[in-house]
């Protein structure tokens, strides 16, 4: 195909189109990091209850409350936010945010400032997954294993050991491969 044939580039849409796609780009490479926040909720839902952040009345207006903003983000980030921008983001097949905050920019393009400062704030989004995945897997093994202390309240002062423990064999076993 010569270059008159081509089908234009989504990036290069001209002065009209430009903006508009640079700024959902961005706020969809920002956005990916948030991709783990559906199971957040279910985090913060203790949170509410316990702690030093906790509702200090527990009646009917506030455990209903704390459930509608659970339930609440939970259909807004999830189902808009996937459905509406990160369904619709593609590079060529590829997603994540690496792959977003490509799109922002072609090629050997020339970037000016405000396309330096998207891919600036499209690593620094990268930055933030990568934190979230160091820290999900321990949150999520050390909230199982502190539910043994209702089960078993013996269990109490050997929680964080066993969610060590717990952890070790997992990531001993996940660098040999999903093949095995």
């Amino acid at each position: 195909m010569n270059a008159s044939t081509e089908a234009p580039s989504p990036v290069n849409e001209g002065k009209d189109g430009t903006f508009k796609r640079t700024a959902m780009l961005a706020v969809g490479a920002v956005g990916v990091v948030y991709g783990d926040i559906g199971t957040s909720p279910l985090y913060a839902l203790r949170e509410c209850f316990h702690g030093p952040h906790q509702l200090r009345v527990l009646n009917e207006a506030n455990v209903l409350g704390v459930l509608s903003l659970i339930v609440w983000s939970l259909i807004i980030v999830i189902s808009i936010k996937y459905i509406v921008f990160i369904l619709r983001a593609d590079n060529r097949g590829e997603g994540g945010i690496l792959a977003l905050t490509a799109l922002i920019v072609p090629g050997g393009a020339s970037v000016d400032r405000t396309g330096k400062l998207i891919v600036m704030i499209g690593l620094f989004g990268a930055a933030l997954l990568y934190a979230d995945g160091m820290i999900t897997p321990a949150i999520t093994v050390l909230s199982a294993v502190e539910g043994l202390q209702i089960a078993a309240p013996g269990f109490k002062n050997y929680t964080i050991v066993i969610a060590v423990v717990i952890l070790t064999v997992l990531f001993f076993f996940q660098s040999l491969g999903t093949a095995k």
